[in-house]
């Protein structure tokens, strides 16, 4: 797909084929789209507060939204200018450029923390929790506190390597 919208050519295939085919390129289309790399490639530059472009799936225009949460599949996304909440698959966004401005600013008029967790905020012992390769939340113990990593055991008999920008302080309550 183009700025201008999907190609005429492919349009004019896709209307030669049999439901029963287009129903086959669904499903791989669907499998290829729910792929766990596809949606890091994505979620890896993309952070809270960021704006970026995603397509409005009832038109087919690209519009542009704050990312105001991420899950393993989705992201939430606020369009300023329709003051409209988007959840959307990872695959509708525009892979964003790692300089892109992030709005530092909530609805409130209150700034975000530009806080980035690093070595010095977390100790061993300390409870935590992080998004593995998959895009699962662990949670485990920080056995061992490295120069640019913690060693985190899951408690499952697993330890990861996690950069400190990835883990989350878990609070027992």
């Amino acid at each position: 797909m183009n700025s201008q919208g999907p190609d005429a050519k492919l349009i004019d295939a896709l209307n030669q084929a049999s439901s029963l085919q287009l129903f086959q390129l669904s499903a791989i289309i669907d499998r290829m789209l729910a792929d766990p790399r596809r949606v890091i490639a994505v979620r890896t530059h993309m952070n809270l507060g960021q704006i970026v472009r995603f397509i409005d799936w009832r038109d087919g225009q690209m519009r542009s939204g704050k990312v105001v949460a991420m899950r393993d599949t989705q992201v939430t996304l606020h369009e300023d200018s329709t003051r409209r909440e988007w959840k959307l698959p990872y695959a509708a966004i525009e892979p964003p450029n790692p300089a892109s401005p992030v709005d530092t600013t909530s609805a409130s008029g209150a700034a975000l923390p530009q806080h980035r967790p690093a070595r010095g905020d977390f100790h061993r012992g300390a409870r935590v929790a992080f998004d593995d390769k998959y895009l699962q939340p662990q949670v485990g113990i920080i056995e061992r506190i490295n120069q640019r990593t913690a060693t985190v055991d899951i408690g499952s008999g697993q330890s990861w390597r996690v950069p400190f920008h990835m883990l989350r302080q878990v609070v027992d309550i």
